[in-house]
């Protein structure tokens, strides 16, 4: 490990020297995230799952940064053009972009104007002009390079500008100020380009408009990207261009006295408007489109977890439907396992109009199989089918309530190998109901089987490109699946896939064995059977639970390596296997844990996960999330007065504000202005995905079919 990186991570991230190389050893010791931010707290420090990852991405960046550094100064020094001064500059650069400067000069060139001039021989000449001269004229001197390649001394002057040009746009120490000038001054300018295809001006707020690039949001960079893309608008830097040449003519003319200044002053303007300005345009423009996707990616990976955290609807028997009009609503009843027990289609809208037959097709399955929800998808004709829902379960003989559920990534998985597996009789709507259910029953089990981009809970999450958005999306899938921990005898392998430690090898592995064994009795038998490695079990087995196996522990979070401490600690206590999660052992529980721990010879974090699961062995993370809001009566936008209190589910946080189903087609926003009666950055300081929340009807738009709701009272 690089001591010095360490230690420019620790400053980076605030977090001290030795969490980093105890991080970092691990990490090369082939330990996982999920694995060292719960088992590993002791060498950690405690730090979670995020701050693992960030060590981890500095690290990696850091070390590139350092073998690029590495790489550039031994390509100056191959051409024999290093320094002492140049190397601990190329050493010092914080930023890659930094390193790039220092090594433009030095750079094999593409055939440019500068080249074909130096080619032609007359970079002495563009020297000769550097050093401004004072006796004789620019004649007499540029006459000396005439030849058959330069036909004249206005060619020869005219190189040796391009050659001058070239040597200014060069000079890193320029390029970084003007870089930082344009960063503080300049402008965001967007125009309206004409024969535009904005038929619904969805840009509009763009077709003129001008931002200080210090102050843009970064939803507003995403969006002039999606716009120029498009083709509907331009988008350019604007910046006071006399301030940066008069800057560079400040460093560059020596003497201004000299009768080359005129011809210098002419390079320092073609170097800045052909060549500097353009270039770090491009890198501006780039660097905000980098920063605006790291904060898309971050609030789209903290809506993924707030959506995939939702409380699951336990012991509920669910009925599914995905709503449509002309080939009609697929109905969909799963039992309390989630496995399906009958399909229906029915035809309650345009153009079939089946009213009656569908509400007694409905009531029906409702008194069948004692349907205790419906869950409705959020598609096309949710809204009417919501409408006929709650008309017809006013005459259903038990109660039942209804949800309206996100299908986004619903027909992704429909039409996929593994819901064709699942269900190979099955028409891709049928499929589609059917997961509707079941996101209610257990979302996270669910959402797994989705591509995590497909979900649908960020802001131009379409419009970032690269690998960044799948691993990030990835670990927070990652993240909720080992927090919450699986079945090992009913996870399905896409849930299994994101256990710490396993790979496809050893899902195939588990299956097979379940498959041919009927059931996985206890933890041990994965490593008596060499199903896992010793390595792979270590990594992955506290996030594998064993449900009604030998051993009792097993259907904990607390790892294997523990349980001679539990034991230990049941006895100390005077319970045994069988008291786990009793009132008793809360109760003998409450002791004095420093003490205890070096009675048990263990350290204090591992102490309190073992007590806190022997407490509540069942207990899953997402019971303390808020529960969905369940319906029984539609609210339609007529209904609504300004300054009335409802309640609701935030559905997506963006930068600019959350919005939130109340119960309307479509769901409310609350602008982040509406939020607090103090400044924040950012809604997801106030709220999340999922939170149930109350809100006030701020305006109501009839026309526009919109709400604007506010956190403060009206």
């Amino acid at each position: 490990m690089n001591e010095l990186l360490i230690k420019e991570i620790s400053n980076e991230l605030n977090i001290k020297i030795n969490q980093i190389e105890a991080v970092l050893k691990l990490l090369s010791e082939g330990a996982t995230i999920p694995f060292i931010a719960r088992y590993r707290k002791e060498a950690t420090g405690a730090l979670d799952e995020e701050q693992i990852r960030k060590i981890n991405d500095v690290y990696e960046y850091q070390e590139n940064l350092l073998k690029r550094k590495e790489d550039v100064i031994r390509l100056i020094d191959e051409k024999g053009l290093l320094t002492e001064e140049l190397k601990n500059q190329i050493m010092a650069a914080e930023k890659l972009v930094e390193v790039e400067d220092l090594y433009r000069p030095y750079k094999e060139k593409k055939k440019t104007k500068a080249t074909d001039a130096i080619n032609n021989g007359l970079e002495p000449l563009a020297k000769m002009m550097m050093s401004f001269p004072i006796k004789g004229d620019i004649n007499s001197l540029a006459s000396k390079f005439v030849n058959e390649k330069v036909k004249s001394v206005e060619e020869a002057i005219e190189g040796a500008k391009y050659i001058i040009a070239e040597y200014i746009s060069d000079n890193a120490y320029f390029r970084k100020s003007i870089r930082s000038f344009i960063y503080k001054n300049g402008l965001i300018v967007t125009k309206k380009k004409k024969n535009d295809l904005d038929l619904e001006k969805v840009y509009e707020i763009y077709y003129d408009y001008n931002e200080p690039i210090k102050y843009i949001k970064p939803h507003r960079i995403l969006a002039f990207n999606r716009a120029e893309k498009e083709d509907v608008i331009s988008v350019n830097i604007k910046v006071e261009d006399e301030k940066i040449i008069e800057y560079l003519k400040s460093k560059i003319i020596k003497n201004s006295e000299s009768f080359v200044s005129e011809y210098v002053i002419d390079a320092i303007n073609d170097s800045y408007k052909r060549l500097i300005f353009p270039s770090i345009e491009r890198e501006i423009r780039s660097d905000l489109t980098d920063k605006a996707s790291e904060v898309a990616i971050e609030n789209f990976s903290n809506n993924l977890e707030k959506l995939l955290m939702t409380p699951p609807m336990k012991d509920k028997m669910v009925l599914g439907l995905d709503p449509a009009y002309r080939t009609g609503c697929k109905l969909a009843v799963i039992d309390k396992t989630g496995k399906k027990l009958d399909i229906k289609v029915i035809y309650p809208h345009e153009p079939h109009n089946k009213k009656e037959e569908a509400k007694k097709i409905v009531l029906d399955l409702i008194d069948k199989y004692n349907i205790d929800i419906i869950a409705i998808g959020n598609g096309t004709a949710s809204r009417e089918s919501e409408s006929f829902i709650a008309e017809t379960i006013k005459d259903a003989k038990r109660k039942v309530e209804y949800i309206i559920v996100s299908e986004a990534g619903a027909s992704v998985y429909s039409a996929s190998k593994l819901a064709i597996e699942e269900f190979p009789n099955l028409h891709v709507e049928e499929r589609s109901a059917i997961s509707i259910a079941r996101r209610l029953q257990d979302p996270l089990a669910e959402l797994v089987k989705i591509d995590p981009e497909s979900i649908g809970v960020g802001l131009y999450q379409h419009d970032i490109q690269g690998k960044r958005l799948d691993e990030s999306l990835d670990f927070v899938v990652l993240k909720a699946v080992n927090n919450v921990g699986v079945n090992v005898n009913t996870a399905s392998p896409f849930l299994l896939k994101y256990v710490s430690g396993l790979n496809k090898k050893n899902i195939d592995k588990i299956i097979e064995y379940r498959e041919k064994t009927g059931k996985i009795l206890e933890r041990e038998e994965l490593k008596k059977k060499k199903i896992l490695t010793d390595k792979t079990y270590e990594q992955a087995i506290g996030f594998l639970r064993v449900t009604e196996g030998k051993n009792p522990l097993d259907v904990t979070g607390i790892h294997p390596e523990s349980y001679s401490i539990a034991l230990k600690l049941l006895d100390i206590i005077g319970c045994t296997l069988t008291d786990l999660g009793s009132e008793k052992i809360k109760e003998k529980l409450n002791l004095d844990l420093n003490k205890l721990k070096d009675e048990l010879n263990t350290d204090i974090y591992t102490l309190e996960d073992i007590i806190k699961a022997l407490k509540m062995p069942l207990r899953d993370p997402r019971d303390d999330m808020p529960h969905p809001i369940l319906r029984s009566d539609i609210l339609h936008l007529e209904d609504l007065k300004v300054g009335m209190k409802l309640e609701g589910t935030v559905r997506n946080v963006v930068d600019f504000g959350a919005f939130v189903d109340i119960g309307l087609k479509n769901d409310g926003l609350i602008h982040i202005s509406n939020m607090a009666d103090k400044y924040i950055k950012h809604p997801s300081e106030i709220l999340n995905v999922g939170d149930i929340i109350e809100v006030y009807v701020k305006e109501i738009f009839l026309d526009k079919k919109k709400v604007a709701l506010s956190l403060k009272e009206i």
